[in-house]
């Protein structure tokens, strides 16, 4: 039992108890004075012969009359507890009306009512972040859609010019194929963004754990990186003197650590230094990605792991990704029940990953 229902528990308890004590003193001296009349003889008459029938009877007729009285306080108690329970249904039922309801329960449901609208506050600010978010949604999608225009139209205009040129020298030739493949690439990029939108939620995904090297899984992957690092002409650093290992799905953390280097590299500086720490707190292994770029806003940062959310406002896609990496992210970690977060310090920008070691 809670602690408000052993209240109301209580207060009844105490109202029942009080009553009926209230009736058993009010009979006794009731009882008490009949007999004394009685016993003086100081009324005669009908008056007189009614309290010798009573007083004769006493006997029999208090405990009836106490026990009556005791059955009718428990249906005064039990129509009290059926008001509280009327009351605090009629409230639930406006929680969920969009229109303004004060909720009025009786004063020992304070501590509900108070209860209850801060459950109707919730409610209503996670259906407006759900519509919200359903909006990001349809928006990402539809300047995705229209993205996907621009290099279809592309592709489709080179491949007609060198179906059609004959004599195109080797140097156009080398172009024309390099803007096709360039928006190809984009539109494979568009087109994986769409899986990903569509495949947001990873809840009901069951985990594989196995033993991984963070060190080597990090080497790895940066490795796959190089052509984009050099096209920035960025250079990364690993600090890990412990070479930590931890028991984690591998496939997932890897996807977490590809969208950090991916977030590090779209964002740095040109000419600047990626550095990625690995080391142990207690019982986690803490991963920090560091990288130089523009100052992140307090209120951006809090927002940085919301679906569908963009750090750069534009509406534009041509420049980072749909906006749920990091909200993937996000997830895979509560699934491994690890954190992650971010910070920006001046133009050091950083996210810090905490995993369990097992």
């Amino acid at each position: 039992m809670n602690k408000k229902a052993k209240q109301i528990s209580n207060y009844l308890s105490l109202r029942f108890f009080i009553m009926t004590l209230s009736c058993f003193v009010i009979i006794f001296l009731l009882s008490f004075i009949l007999v004394s009349v009685n016993d003086s003889q100081a009324l005669s008459g009908v008056i007189g012969d009614a309290v010798k029938w009573t007083s004769n009877r006493l006997l029999l007729l208090a405990p009836s009359v106490f026990i009556a009285c005791v059955f009718i306080i428990l249906i005064i108690q039990r129509r009290q507890l059926i008001t509280y329970l009327a009351a605090l249904s009629a409230n639930l039922e406006t929680i969920t009306i969009e229109e303004k309801h004060d909720l009025q329960l009786p004063p020992i449901l304070k501590d509900a009512e108070e209860g209850m609208e801060r459950l109707k506050y919730e409610l209503k600010e996670k259906e407006r972040a759900a519509k919200e978010a359903e909006q990001r949604k349809n928006d990402l999608i539809v300047y995705l859609a229209h993205d996907l225009k621009t290099p279809i139209s592309s592709i489709i205009g080179y491949l007609t010019l060198l179906r059609d040129e004959k004599n195109l020298s080797d140097e156009m030739y080398q172009k024309f194929i390099h803007v096709t493949m360039s928006n190809a690439e984009r539109l494979d990029d568009l087109i994986n963004e769409f899986f990903e939108i569509t495949r947001f939620n990873l809840s009901a995904i069951s985990l594989h754990y196995s033993k991984v090297n963070l060190s080597f899984m990090l080497e790895q992957l940066l490795f796959e990186f190089q052509p984009i690092l050099r096209a920035k002409n960025l250079t990364y650093r690993i600090e890990d003197s412990q070479h930590i290992e931890i028991a984690c799905d591998a496939e997932k953390i890897q996807r977490v650590f590809d969208n950090l280097v991916s977030n590090a590299v779209h964002y740095s500086f040109e000419d600047s230094e990626i550095v990625i720490s690995i080391t142990q707190d207690e019982d986690s292994a803490v991963i920090q990605f560091s990288n130089e770029g523009y100052p992140i806003e307090r209120d951006k940062l809090d927002r940085l792991f919301e679906q569908f959310y963009r750090l750069d406002a534009a509406r534009s896609t041509r420049s980072g990704g749909a906006g749920i990496g990091l909200a993937i992210a996000k997830q895979i970690m509560e699934q491994h029940h690890g954190t992650i977060t971010a910070s920006s310090n001046g133009q050091k920008i950083n996210f810090t990953v905490k995993l369990p070691l097992s």
